[in-house]
């Protein structure tokens, strides 16, 4: 099993971007969290589930999750305190304490982030707003909405019960098994 390390989040006022690489996965590495003891957790990655262990009031946990359980993979814009804006990955959950950050990284690389952790666990791509709420990003071209194809409509005509005009065309020929009928003689023609 691979692995990668890294240091983690960036703490308050550290310049060290959080960059873990999607498709290398599983991962794991510690992170900030203000509910736990030392204000740190730890955050083990996969396809499919997030494992996070941290100790609240000395009490250790360790949360299994499911990806599938989480809303998306969201991106928002971060105030840096040299003034400069960044852009923060994250893997979010119904709950944010759940919520795993993935990325941090100035702003021209973030959208190339956010889409490949969402490529990579299957999620939906999410845009917080400044308010904080999550909104679904719909792709679509002007008025043309791209996605996954819709389920085929059901023939409601009479014309439904009949079979495929080539299976009557391909039918197996029957061949009549009894050919000299009864009571009768079998008529053979001299060559």
């Amino acid at each position: 099993m691979r692995r990668q390390a890294s240091g983690g989040g960036a703490s308050a006022g550290s310049s060290r971007d959080l960059r873990l690489d999607p498709h290398a996965l599983p991962v794991r590495y510690h992170t900030s969290d203000a509910r736990a003891d030392g204000a740190t957790r730890t955050v083990e990655l996969y396809c499919d589930r997030v494992l996070v262990e941290r100790t609240v009031r000395g009490i250790a946990m360790r949360l299994k999750v499911p990806v599938s359980g989480f809303l998306g993979v969201s991106v928002r814009r971060v105030a840096e305190p040299e003034g400069s804006d960044a852009v923060a990955v994250t893997l979010e959950h119904r709950d944010p304490g759940l919520s795993i950050p993935l990325a941090r990284s100035a702003q021209e690389d973030g959208v190339a982030e956010w889409r490949r952790w969402a490529g990579a666990l299957a999620r939906p791509l999410l845009v917080a707003g400044p308010d904080g709420a999550l909104y679904a990003v719909s792709d679509s071209i002007g008025a043309l909405m791209v996605g996954a194809a819709g389920a085929r409509r059901r023939r409601r005509t009479s014309m439904k019960r009949r079979g495929a005009r080539h299976a009557a065309r391909r039918a197996t020929p029957r061949i009549a098994t009894n050919l000299v009928h009864r009571g009768e003689r079998e008529i053979i023609a001299p060559e």
